[in-house]
């Protein structure tokens, strides 16, 4: 049975249609931080420029179409139509009566759906692995630039050491199969998810050291919490069987942490050396203020606007190289719907077939593009506070 085809118009009010519940998902979320904007902080300045509205609606649209994959999605992203091999878009697969809305790839799955769970991962790998670089970057840069000194040498010549490698070349190197065969990964994850517990756990010990029952509270969940979390990253160890990362994710997610965190690193000290300067930080130090106590609560909330900032650029850095490793076949399995591997499989056949391509390649950069304007939004705001 030969297959049939919809036309364009069709296709794209389809493909309109299946994003539904991100639509109404959008103008709640949107149409709520409008209507509250004066009272969302930081978050409900960004509604102020039309470059804040549309890096948001971008950000959330790719979140929202990751959280909401099954129900967008028409098919399975790994199922294979032997009858839809390199379709166009628009065809209709004759068994199921539903369409291939973005055609079909030279293994037969659909584009689509391909696409729409490749978000997923981007937005799970991306977001979560530049926080650890964060908590890593912090926890080390707070006290490099505060205290100085010897501390501050053997910190900084150690970050400069790992930025003195190419990004691309210590990302290719950390993710080749011989390094993944070894337990190089799993020492590294076992010392970067440690900072965060470490983070939290000092941060509420030098906030309520005083307070005994709010401060037990706290490091209890903290421990419990971060041990949980630790145990099913590291160890594969969770009894709940929630927490889980495959070893091809860990070890793209240690490489992104390592190459990340000594930037930020950067950053933090160098915020870090100019705040402790400032007059409230003087008065901290004169009622008998521990260190700590300043580091945490007096110096790192000024210093928020350009991490925040940082913070969604390094994202889209991470989601740009997390595409360059799929493209040459890195780190993922092969199989993998990411947007790297699909640009990657469908480059091969570019002279014949150019739809497998275009929509990972647009879906990639849409999502970068609105990163950027949230920062740009973002860094506007820093600079009015």
């Amino acid at each position: 049975m030969p297959v049939q085809y919809i036309s364009g118009f069709t296709v794209v009010l389809e493909v309109l249609s299946r994003f539904w519940p991100v639509w109404i998902a959008l103008l709640i979320v949107m149409g709520t931080s409008f209507a509250y904007k004066k009272k969302l902080a930081l978050y409900g300045q960004l509604f102020d420029s039309g470059v804040g509205i549309v890096g948001v609606g971008i950000c959330l649209f790719w979140l929202f179409t990751a959280i909401f994959a099954a129900t967008i999605s028409p098919f399975d992203p790994l199922a294979q139509i032997p009858i839809m091999k390199d379709v166009l878009p628009g065809a209709v697969e004759p068994q199921s009566g539903l369409t291939y809305l973005f055609g079909g790839d030279k293994l037969a799955r659909d584009v689509f759906s391909r696409m729409v769970y490749g978000s997923q991962i981007v937005l799970i790998i991306a977001p979560a692995a530049t926080g650890f670089a964060l908590m890593v970057g912090i926890t080390l840069g707070l006290p490099a630039g505060y205290y100085g000194g010897k501390i501050d040498t053997v910190l900084s010549f150690l970050a400069n050491l790992v930025l003195a490698f190419p990004v691309i070349l210590l990302f290719y190197l950390l993710v080749t199969p011989g390094i993944m065969d070894t337990p190089i990964p799993y020492g590294m994850a076992g010392v970067f998810f440690l900072f965060p517990i470490i983070f939290f756990s000092v941060l509420f010990w030098t906030r309520y050291k005083n307070r005994s029952d709010r401060l037990y509270i706290l490091l209890g969940i903290t421990l419990i919490l971060g041990g949980w979390i630790y145990a099913g990253l590291v160890f594969d160890a969770d009894p709940l069987k929630i927490v889980h990362i495959d070893p091809n994710q860990l070890n793209i997610f240690v490489a992104v942490v390592f190459a990340s965190s000594p930037g930020v690193f950067r950053i933090v000290r160098g915020l870090v050396m100019d705040i402790k300067t400032r007059d409230y930080v003087a008065a901290a130090q004169t009622r008998g203020e521990s260190p700590w106590y300043i580091m945490l609560w007096e110096i790192l909330p000024n210093a928020r606007g350009p991490l925040i900032v940082d913070a969604c650029l390094r994202i889209g850095y991470t989601t740009i190289l997390l595409g360059t490793l799929g493209y040459f076949g890195l780190g993922l399995a092969p199989e993998s719907p990411d947007w790297g591997t699909a640009i990657k499989d469908a480059s091969r056949l570019l002279r014949s077939f150019i739809h497998p391509a275009l929509p990972p390649t647009i879906a990639l950069m849409s999502f970068v593009l609105g990163l950027n304007l949230l920062a740009d939004s973002l860094r506007e705001q820093s600079m009015k506070d």
